[in-house]
This record gives structure tokens, sequence and C-alpha cells, in this order.
């Protein structure tokens, strides 16, 4: 999957040949982050995070790439709801703030990120 991905969106020799990675600050093959940051959506999708409500994303920042992902590595990914926003023009929904972890199998941070979705609001779902 990693050449395979760095094949269309990231050709860098890092993520495409195990002898010039060497080469590059990392010494060895890895993942590139936009992958992993697209594994950790696949994650959450799949997790079904708002139940039947799709992640509609308004903003992603703070993103900090801690560790590479490497061949053979199994993500888990995590979400911690940190606040709550109602929308100041939309009564239907609101915001919801949340501090998105991926880590290796070994417990080890590769990247965190803070999201803030679009979700409906109470109203809104309850009609």
């Amino acid at each position: 999957m990693i050449l395979s991905f760095a094949e269309q969106y990231d050709p860098q020799p890092m993520h495409l040949d195990e002898v010039a990675a060497r080469g590059t600050v990392f010494g060895e093959l890895v993942g590139s982050g936009w992958q992993t940051l697209a594994v950790t959506m696949r994650l959450l999708v799949d997790a079904r995070l708002l139940g039947g409500t799709p992640i509609v994303g308004a903003e992603f920042k703070d993103m900090r790439f801690h560790a590479p992902m490497r061949p053979g590595d199994t993500l888990r990914a995590s979400a911690e709801v940190m606040a709550l926003r109602p929308s100041k023009r939309r009564p239907d929904r609101g915001f919801m703030d949340m501090k998105v972890t991926t880590k290796n199998a070994a417990g080890a941070t590769l990247v965190t990120q803070t999201w803030s979705l679009v979700v409906p609001s109470r109203s809104a779902v309850s009609a």
C-alpha cells in the first residue's frame, strides 16, 4: 500500500524505493504522511464515529507528524471530543472539536491533529 499510494500521490524516494530511502532523513522506506492521514480518516469512518451522520470537516488544524508509518504497521485512531459549539447562523447544526490521534500497534504516536466537524444539533436530530 505504501508504494501504491506513493506512486499515485507522493512520489518521493523515501516512499518509493528502499535503497533510495536509506539516503533520506528516515534512513528507510516510510509511508507518506498524507497516506497516514487518509488511513486515519478511513478508520474513523469505519468506526462510525458519529453513527449514521457523515463526517463533514469544517477545519483541520494543529496537525503534527510525530513519527512515520512504516511497512507492516497496523494503525489505530482515537478521537477525543474537546468541545461542542452551536452554529451562529444555522440552528440545525453546530461544531464538534476533537483531538484525533493515530498510533501504530506498538503505541507510538504517528500523527495528532484537531478536527472541527459539522454536526446536527439536538433539535435537528429529534425532528
